[in-house]
C-alpha cells in the first residue's frame, strides 16, 4: 500500500513539473514572438512615417498576455500573488519591526 502512495505521489509531482515547465516554454515564446513582431511592425511604421502608438502594435502582445496570465493562474493558483508564504513573510516582518520598536523605547 504504501509503495501505492509513493508513486501517487511521484506521479502528482511528475505533473506539476510538467505544467510549470509548461508555463515557463509558453512565457519564453511570449517573449520572443512579441519581441520580434513589435520590432518588425515598428520598423515598417516608422519606414513608412506611421505612428508607433496605436492599438495595432500592441494588440497580439495584450491579448496573448491576457491568456497568459490565465495560464499562470491555472499553475500557480489563485495564491500567485498572496500565497501563505507571502502571508507568514509579512507576518513575521510586522512583528520584527514591533519588537524592535519595542526594544528602541526600552
Amino acid at each position: 500500500m504504501e509503495n501505492y502512495s509513493e508513486e501517487e505521489a511521484y506521479l502528482r509531482a511528475r505533473k506539476r513539473l510538467e505544467d510549470i515547465k509548461g508555463f515557463y516554454w509558453h512565457l519564453a515564446s511570449y517573449i520572443i514572438v512579441n519581441l520580434f513582431l513589435i520590432i518588425i511592425i515598428g520598423a515598417t511604421r516608422i519606414k513608412e512615417g506611421e505612428s508607433l502608438w496605436n492599438f495595432g502594435l500592441f494588440a497580439t502582445p495584450l491579448f496573448w498576455g491576457i491568456g497568459l496570465a490565465f495560464h499562470a493562474l491555472s499553475v500557480f493558483g489563485k495564491n500567485l500573488f498572496f500565497g501563505k508564504e507571502w502571508e507568514e513573510h509579512q507576518i513575521k516582518k510586522y512583528m520584527d519591526e514591533e519588537n524592535e520598536l519595542k526594544n528602541k523605547f526600552k
